[in-house]
């Protein structure tokens, strides 16, 4: 199977100033990211940074990490990945997956999953993954994104709102246990151009969940879920020094 794993990089952050150059373990995040992707990939798979300034683009080529120039003034990731398909000309039956470039512990075999699942889903539009939760306060945290399928692994919605809604028993966890959803997507290209054009959903705008645009609009979202939670990404400056205390560990 080949796909490209697409990682945008902006280097403005409100909360974490030049996020994707932040040192870890003396180098820079956004290079981290790309070879923790690229050590569990074959071959074929191509690993590209698209790069909102030439200091990334300096920094991933160094390292001898493949980046294109993308234009700083994209409203969303998905505008920029859609800039990316064109640069690298990519066909629109490619497969692209789209790994955060705050992820310096993203599970390769995750990549893979997700890649894996569109091309056995050809129905999907989009691919993405999810895992169980077993703790009330991460079900009940507005920033903790859920997911309920359908019976095929289809996703029926995203919602920031501790879904589904257990009536009968309203203090606890459902059960079977809800799902996390995990920020991490799978398109082809085709559809990835598509998607930015789209316009947005409401249903978008009152959860600021950009996924909620494909499905107002009919496409569908195949849903991976693993059992395995993801390692923790890079918000704060908190955050990375959880992560370098973690890889020095």
């Amino acid at each position: 199977m080949s796909f490209t794993v697409l990682i945008p990089a902006r280097l403005a952050s409100t909360r974490l100033p030049n996020k994707p150059l932040a040192d870890i373990g003396g180098l820079p995040m956004i290079v981290r990211v790309a070879q923790r992707v690229l050590s569990g990939m074959a071959p074929t798979t191509r690993v590209v940074v698209a790069a909102d300034s030439a200091s990334i683009l300096q920094a991933c080529q160094s390292h001898g990490i493949e980046a294109v120039l993308t234009r700083q003034d994209h409203p969303s990731g998905s505008d920029r990945l859609a800039e990316a398909c064109d640069l690298l000309q990519l066909g629109d039956d490619s497969m692209v997956v789209n790994v955060q470039g705050d992820e310096p512990l993203i599970d390769p075999a995750l990549v893979k999953a997700v890649a894996d699942l569109l091309l056995q889903r050809p129905e999907a539009s989009m691919s993405t993954a999810a895992h169980l939760i077993h703790e009330p306060a991460e079900f009940s945290n507005p920033n903790v994104v859920k997911v309920v399928l359908d019976a095929r692994q289809m996703a029926l919605y995203f919602s920031r709102a501790p879904i589904p809604h257990w009536r009968d028993s309203p203090a606890a966890l459902p059960n079977p246990a809800p799902l996390r959803h995990i920020g991490i997507y799978g398109y082809r290209a085709g559809f990835l151009r598509q998607f930015p054009r789209l316009p947005q959903a409401p249903i978008e705008v009152t959860e600021a969940l950009e996924q909620l645009r494909a499905l107002w609009h009919g496409h569908r979202i195949a849903v991976h879920v693993t059992p395995h939670a993801p390692g923790p990404g890079v918000d704060t400056p908190e955050d990375l020094e959880r992560v370098r205390r973690l890889l020095r560990s």
